[in-house]
């Protein structure tokens, strides 16, 4: 069975650039996210389903999911919110399971899951626990420059995510992004090399 680590980190804290930076050193990545992006895309496998429970307003004419309506209407209200994790979180809970498994042959899995500490079942599943950890105003920037959303509504998903405090409680290492991919670099290799040290641990004791 592969070494698994769960990455995660709030909005805007790096996970994808971090997650990138280790899959180039050989890791496997598997990103629920993108699964997510995938379930949501152009006839996804998810769309009948969201389209059965919320109606045709959240879907774009190219059968994918209209994000910001779907954002519009889960922010005010938490029955809606929860009506779509019941239709996503099972989907791509299945999908990153088979996509861990096909990933035997890679050192290690880097399994990046925004919300990691909110759900239990990554937890269980991640031999190692990673978490990318940055200033508020370091993610409102960062997120306002790649998305067009105000500092505000940055904030409103802030809030609604885990605290700092939470995921540094479950971590097993947290990784500072303040600053530059320069800066990032060699505490990525640093690590890359200990989770080498722990899959390899890890398989001498389940031969």
């Amino acid at each position: 069975m592969s070494f698994i680590v769960g990455l995660t980190g709030g909005i805007g804290s790096g996970k994808s650039t971090v997650a990138d930076l280790l899959a180039e050193r050989g890791a496997a990545l598997v990103d629920t996210d993108l699964i997510a992006h995938q379930l949501t895309g152009p006839d996804g496998g998810a769309m009948t389903a969201i389209a059965g429970a919320f109606g045709s307003s959240v879907v774009r004419a190219d059968g994918s999911l209209d994000r910001a309506a779907m954002r519009r209407l889960v922010f005010a209200d938490a029955a809606a919110k929860a009506r779509l994790e019941g239709i996503l979180h099972p989907l791509i809970r299945q999908r990153s399971e088979e996509r861990c498994a096909a990933a035997a042959t890679a050192p290690y899995v880097v399994l990046v899951v925004p919300l990691l500490v909110e759900s239990g079942t990554y937890r269980e599943r991640s031999d190692r626990i990673l978490v990318v950890d940055c200033s508020e105003e370091v993610q409102v920037a960062r997120v306002m420059a790649r998305s067009g959303l105000s500092a505000d509504e940055v904030r409103a998903i802030i809030a609604s995510q885990a605290s700092p405090e939470e995921r540094r409680a479950v971590a097993d290492d947290v990784l500072p992004n303040d600053g530059t991919i320069e800066l990032l670099g060699p505490r990525v290799e640093a690590l890359h090399h200990r989770y080498l040290e722990l899959a390899a641990a890890k398989a001498h004791v389940d031969r």
